[in-house]
């Protein structure tokens, strides 16, 4: 798997002690499998566009609640910069689809 932005949200959440393992990131924040990384690791695959979607929602719903509190301002902020290199990655991933397509 190469660095994608779920590697640098699940250093982030580990650093703050939301999660303990790939494991708990996969069920917990992705709703996936609790192999999910260690797959696409094994298999140098990409994540899928649905699970940086979900990532992308929850780090977006977080963020917001975060930054409406003093003591977590700076915390929401870095979830909704995370939030938006997900939806990057989305529209990367949707982009090269649709020129793969053109390019045929």
């Amino acid at each position: 798997m190469q660095k994608t932005v779920l590697n640098d949200v699940f250093l982030l959440l580990q650093q703050i002690g939301a999660v303990g393992s790939e494991v708990e990131f996969s069920r917990d924040w992705l709703c996936r499998s609790e192999c999910y990384m260690r797959t696409l690791r094994f298999k140098c695959a990409q994540p899928s566009v649905g699970t940086l979607a979900i990532c992308a929602s929850k780090l977006q719903h977080y963020g917001r609640c975060m930054t409406a509190t003093d003591k977590h301002k700076k915390m929401g902020a870095q979830f909704i910069e995370l939030s938006e290199l997900c939806h990057q990655q989305i529209n990367s991933n949707a982009e090269s689809t649709w020129m793969d397509e053109i390019n045929i």
